[in-house]
């Protein structure tokens, strides 16, 4: 097994070397003093100094020692040093072995320099930390305490300030994440969980209705991850043809079949070192299902008229809008493909379940909505009266976010004047697929299935209407609604938190 020191040189280190300077320098007493067959050091100064020390170095030292030159914006660049070394630790691997034993010096270079190798060694590659002094000499670290998981995507990005901020506990909001807009506490605890689960490589299943934003959750997962570098390559399931889902999935080379003009890389090569996103998983076939768990547990597949296999590294993150686990119980989906994708399981809320969430998405889609479609010649800025607002606020909303900002664009482009009363938002709303029946009366009973939730749909729709086209008259409006008197109309708007 091979034994690999990884390093940036520092200025110590080329004082050191130098004729005026007293002593090694950290990287030359850890040679010196340790047991190591090679050493790769990273520098990012490029002058004839460091080719001066490396000349010198390979006189002191028995272990073989490579120079990578690296270009850093600043030397506590975080995310410029991250990036250069997240390409030096596969490059060492390849050269001289995967089971290398690695060790990392922080003694050399800037602070950021070693507080990347920490969040390196704590999340990606197994390493030793080492520093050294004149006084101790060259001694093990023993870093008292694991990076809490949500910080370290932001760390890679921050200055020495910063970094020390979040170690003390400090939180920062990251941006991919801001961009799934929320208020409601149920958003704020599913955020907090994908967060968490970011940094890691485990596979992530994320399970929720049709339109509530799981793609958006899984790029935010991706994109604050330490393979935020790599592709985000994004397969639709349920899209892909049964007879080729090996030559989509695994690649295949020239002449595998008819048409087959050319190699052509799967979706597991071509994610290789980034994040593989299986949307709609639940519509794999059976002898598909086999094939995918085969793959996700060796770590390779082999292209269709391949002789061998090829080694993949990627994240998984799958999606659904079915209930796997009570697809496994009907036997429709494999109980251990369930289990090799669930590791990290989050389930995205319907919007109706989000108190809050509905009238903050309306106001920022409204803007988002006068951005975009008002700057089309003789556009005009457009808001939501309050009658057409609170019939966006009572809407239950079937086809969640989705949903929300298609009525909202249908709205906007229906609508005739600069504010888009009632009944113009009525008209922009999609009646539920399967009509009525299927939407209240068909639903399936158990697995979170609530009455009452039920009965609130039908009242928060029916009450609204009924004020607007009696005009506000409360005793109108209870007639219309079959209520016997204005009395009754009032108890209802104020158990069912209808604006009355």
């Amino acid at each position: 097994m091979a034994r690999v020191l990884l390093a940036w040189i520092g200025k110590t280190d080329l004082v050191g070397a130098s004729r005026e300077g007293e002593g090694s320098g950290p990287i030359a007493r850890a040679l010196a003093e340790r047991s190591f067959d090679h050493a790769v050091l990273l520098d990012n100064y490029a002058d004839e100094a460091v080719a001066e020390y490396e000349r010198w170095l390979k006189g002191r030292t028995r272990a073989d020692i490579v120079v990578r030159q690296v270009a850093l914006s600043s030397p506590t660049h975080h995310a410029d040093i991250y990036h250069a070394v997240m390409d030096a630790i596969p490059w060492t691997l390849d050269k001289y072995g995967k089971n290398a034993k690695l060790t990392f010096h922080l003694s050399p270079g800037t602070p950021a320099m070693a507080a990347i190798w920490i969040i390196v060694a704590k999340t990606r590659f197994e390493a030793e930390l080492i520093e050294s002094s004149k006084a101790k000499g060259v001694a093990t670290v023993d870093v008292p305490f694991e990076l809490a998981a949500e910080f370290i995507p932001a760390a890679v990005r921050q200055t020495s300030q910063a970094l020390a901020r979040l170690a003390e506990g400090a939180r920062a909001e990251e941006p991919k994440f801001g961009d799934i807009l929320h208020r409601s506490e149920v958003m704020k605890r599913l955020v907090h969980k994908a967060r968490q689960a970011a940094p890691f490589s485990e596979a992530v299943l994320i399970e929720g209705e049709s339109g509530t934003g799981k793609q958006l959750l899984a790029e935010a997962i991706h994109g604050e991850s330490l393979r935020a570098s790599g592709r985000f390559v994004e397969v639709n399931c349920g899209a892909v043809p049964r007879e080729l889902f090996e030559s989509e999935f695994f690649g295949h080379k020239k002449g595998a079949f008819t048409g087959a003009h050319a190699d052509r890389k799967g979706y597991f090569e071509q994610a290789q070192g980034g994040t593989l996103f299986l949307d709609e998983v639940g519509e794999l076939a059976a002898e598909h299902q086999v094939k995918l768990l085969r793959a996700l547990q060796q770590k390779k597949v082999r292209p269709l008229a391949g002789k061998e296999d090829i080694r993949v590294d990627v994240r998984v993150i799958a999606a659904t809008n079915r209930n796997l686990a009570q697809a496994v119980r009907e036997g429709s989906f494999r109980e251990d493909l369930y289990y090799r994708l669930n590791v990290l399981g989050v389930q995205v809320p319907p919007l109706r379940e989000r108190e809050g969430d509905v009238g903050f998405l309306v106001d920022r889609l409204v803007e988002k909505l006068n951005t975009e479609l008002g700057a089309r010649p003789g556009a005009v800025q457009k808001k939501l009266s309050p009658g057409g607002r609170n019939l966006l606020l009572q809407h239950a909303w079937p086809g969640n976010v989705r949903e929300l900002e298609g009525t909202l664009r249908r709205a906007f482009i229906w609508s005739k004047g600069p504010s888009i009363d009632a009944t113009e938002a009525r008209e922009a709303l999609l009646a539920a697929p399967g009509g009525a029946r299927d939407g209240i009366l068909g639903r399936p009973l158990g697995d979170g299935f609530r009455l009452l939730d039920v009965l609130g749909e039908v009242v928060r729709h029916y009450l609204p209407r009924a004020l607007e086209e009696a005009a506000g008259s409360k005793t109108r409006a209870a007639a219309l609604v079959g209520f016997k008197n204005y009395q009754t109309l009032t108890n209802w708007l104020g158990k069912y938190k209808v604006p009355g």
